[in-house]
């Protein structure tokens, strides 16, 4: 990567930052170009140079809160061992809480094009785990199911979590996530 690259990457790493930090303080939708820029230590013009306007920082961060989101999936290779697992979650967790961002989508009921374009990643992920998973015990629709209903139990718990600010230590949360997946899924992998 040449030095013009390093730094075009580097600034629009601070301006999503920057956003993910303020959505945080105050409300996504109410954030401005100026309080991006400000907070991000950029000049006006570099914010132009990344995003035409503030909706398409938020796709933007949308597009990499599901980039991260998938990366911890697809790294997560279970094993009958709960503290794989409960290491798994409490991963999830911690970007959760770190990620005011998608705290607040998965607090709301503002999130939809969020959650369009994650349940879309959600489905090709469960169609392509279970078109590789090894000799799992029940059909592969059956299987599919079990995954979809794991990602549909963690984002509610997830959603309970931050609705009580976080009472719950993640670790524990984690804990609760890792019981369920080794209950209902696990034993339909037979990996």
């Amino acid at each position: 990567m040449n030095e013009a690259d390093e730094r075009y990457s580097t600034a629009e790493e601070a301006i999503i930052d920057a956003f993910f930090l303020l959505a945080g303080e105050k409300d996504f939708n109410k954030i401005s170009v100026s309080d991006v820029q400000k907070k991000a230590g950029v000049v006006r013009s570099t914010f132009y140079n990344h995003y035409e306007n503030m909706p398409a920082l938020i796709t933007a961060a949308e597009d990499k809160t599901i980039q991260d989101i998938f990366a911890m999936m697809e790294d997560f290779h279970p094993k009958n061992d709960k503290e794989i697992c409960k290491s798994y979650f409490l991963a999830i967790c911690n970007y959760t809480k770190s990620n005011p961002f998608l705290a607040n989508l998965l607090e709301s009921a503002r999130g939809d094009s969020f959650f369009e374009k994650a349940m879309t990643m959600f489905h090709r992920y469960v169609k392509d785990v279970t078109d590789t998973a090894p000799g799992q015990t029940g059909s592969k629709e059956e299987f599919s199911f079990l995954i979809a209903g794991t990602i549909g139990c963690a984002i509610g718990i997830l959603h309970k979590w931050i609705l009580e600010n976080y009472k719950t230590p993640p670790s524990e949360v984690a804990l609760i996530l890792a019981k369920i997946f080794l209950g209902g899924v696990y034993p339909y992998m037979n990996l």
